[in-house]
């Protein structure tokens, strides 16, 4: 087929006019935006939550925040899963007090030796530092700590401001 050339028509199995396309829809208001989903432990899951980040916001009027959150998404779920590879994560996303709020909760066991606690611990800050230099510069704020009931593992979360 030329480069140039108009596509193929394609014939319908229904004889009836296919119904006209719905106009895009109206932004929802962000105090609605929830989003929850559980991935596996694997960081391509990464990319699944950098486009599913990249979906919602702007349905949720939130198209300014789609760079720092989805870099924010991609790097928790890329070092958890490298942390606790094989176990599966949970993302939630929301939007609430002029913020949206990132939550990852991983299967990260609790160490009971102090020593390889505090170790573990460290290699997980440094191994968020973009998503430390970039929360920061949106003037938001990010931690990391033991997941509250029911979840169990840690949990590690961001606050970007509107």
């Amino acid at each position: 087929m030329h480069p140039y050339a108009p596509p193929p028509q394609r014939t319908a199995l229904c004889p009836a006019k296919a119904p006209a396309l719905a106009p895009s829809p109206q932004p929802r208001s962000a105090e609605g935006l929830v989003l929850s989903l559980t991935l596996p432990g694997d960081p391509r899951s990464a990319a699944v939550g950098r486009r599913a980040v990249t979906a919602a916001l702007p349905l949720y009027g939130l198209r300014s925040r789609v760079w720092p959150a989805t870099l924010a998404v991609a790097e928790l779920i890329a070092v958890s899963a490298m942390l606790t590879p094989g176990r599966e994560l949970y993302l939630s996303l929301r939007h609430r007090d002029d913020a949206l709020r990132l939550v990852l909760w991983d299967q990260h066991p609790r160490h009971a030796d102090p020593g390889i606690l505090s170790l573990c611990e460290v290699r997980r800050r440094r191994a968020l530092w973009l998503l430390a230099a970039a929360v920061d510069d949106w003037g938001g704020e990010w931690g990391v700590g033991e997941a509250g009931p029911p979840h169990q593992g840690m949990r590690s979360w961001v606050l970007l401001p509107q």
